[in-house]
């Protein structure tokens, strides 16, 4: 048994330094190494030495600044994670390693009426086929990050009502998934995984304060602030969609009036299309048909626009984000919806937060939300237990490069 203070306890405290510090930076030479655990250079090299010896830690030459370096990370044998993203008509699933290497991604229609038993029985399904399509050892598998549309409570882990999957409400999604599998599985709503993929892949790189604004069957907000996802005590932070914008407007699913997701989401905005355009009429149908050209389509884009600019606008006055990232289908129509957002925001937002504010469209698409549920997974695979040949614990995730 170590003791504390003890000679091993603290070797093994530098080793699990060195290896937090590589897998929140995805990679590091190893001079980075030693400025960011204020470590020596020798015991860096040391350590490094043990840890690529270990296999857990895989060393490349690279250059910096001019001179020879050695590039440090995890190795992609390690472990394995599986994100999975459950959506109003669909199911994704991706697998990645400990290097932050994307293995496999598929995806698949998930009938909206199903139930949560049966959207569970086809990730299960996806996941075993991903894993057997890529060969990787199934007990290496060290945890699965999942996105859910609609909160999750943070004490018992239970979804919540929600009008998008109707079969779901009351489901435990993770203990169930984790019932199934026989590895850790952690839950999150898919607006905080798409700001978590956004966050490490995408367009929120470099910020530490985020807010990703999905707009799809409903609307919701994914909040980072100080570099983390922010919750709420509840779970149910970010549901911007619920911002009341009319008290005499049209009954939200929530029960008030003239919320903001009644005059953005799909479910409210396509009915005002299909009699000039079809009763399969999509969100993505829609977004081609404004960039096309289609004057019908262009105004309700515009409109949907300056309906999220407002409640962009709240989002500003109240945390003051450094930079919005814009998801779902809507996001593809570029300038067509940016515009006028920020024209709300400009309006209504206090000034000095407008000025700061950078909105982008976000850069993952559709993945957005599977790849932060890979993010979430990555987060809490532990330094301990990696050092230990194993892999689950807690920790953060890194910003990785994908394949």
């Amino acid at each position: 048994m170590e003791t504390p203070g003890s000679q091993s306890s603290l070797h093994r405290a530098n080793l699990e330094r060195v290896v937090r510090a590589v897998r929140l930076a995805g990679s590091l030479t190893q001079a980075e190494i030693a400025r960011t655990t204020g470590l020596s250079a020798a015991t860096v090299s040391n350590i490094v030495r043990e840890l690529k010896e270990h296999g857990t830690v895989e060393v490349i030459p690279t250059s910096a600044g001019g001179r020879r370096a050695r590039n440090v990370s995890l190795s992609g044998d390690a472990g394995i994670v599986v994100g999975v993203d459950f959506g109003h008509t669909h199911l994704r699933v991706a697998l990645g390693n400990l290097a932050h290497q994307v293995l496999a991604e598929e995806a698949e229609p998930l009938d909206v009426d199903s139930s949560a038993a049966q959207g569970l029985d086809r990730a299960e399904r996806l996941i075993g086929r991903l894993v057997d399509a890529t060969g990787v050892d199934r007990s290496k598998i060290a945890g699965v990050g999942v996105g859910v549309p609609g909160p999750i409570d943070v004490e018992s882990g239970t979804l919540g009502s929600t009008a998008i999957l109707p079969g779901w409400g009351g489901a435990r999604p993770a203990e169930e998934l984790r019932g199934r599998l026989g590895v850790p599985v952690h839950v999150d709503n898919d607006a905080n995984l798409g700001a978590l993929g956004e966050l490490v892949w995408g367009s929120g790189r470099g910020v530490r304060d985020l807010a990703y604004i999905k707009v799809a069957s409903g609307v919701g907000a994914g909040l980072v602030i100080n570099g983390a996802i922010y919750r709420g005590p509840g779970g149910t932070a970010g549901e911007i969609g619920h911002i009341t914008l009319d008290e005499s407007g049209p009954v939200c699913r929530c029960g008030n009036r003239g919320c903001l997701e009644t005059f953005a989401s799909a479910r409210y905005v396509l009915p005002l299309l299909r009699p000039s355009h079809g009763d399969d009429l999509t969100m993505e149908d829609v977004v081609r048909l404004a960039r096309d050209g289609d004057a019908g389509c262009r105004r309700v884009i515009a409109d949907v626009g300056r309906h999220i600019g407002s409640g962009v606008a709240s989002l500003c006055n109240l945390l003051n984000p450094s930079r919005v990232v814009l998801g779902g289908d809507l996001a593809e129509a570029g300038e067509l919806v940016l515009g006028p957002i920020r024209d709300s925001v400009g309006r209504y937002a206090i000034p000095s937060a407008a000025r700061r504010l950078a909105l982008l469209p976000g850069a993952l698409g559709g993945r957005a939300e599977v790849l932060g549920a890979l993010a979430l997974a990555l987060g809490e695979v532990g330094d301990s237990t990696l050092l230990d040949g194993t892999a689950a614990g807690t920790a953060s995730a890194g910003a990785p490069a994908l394949t």
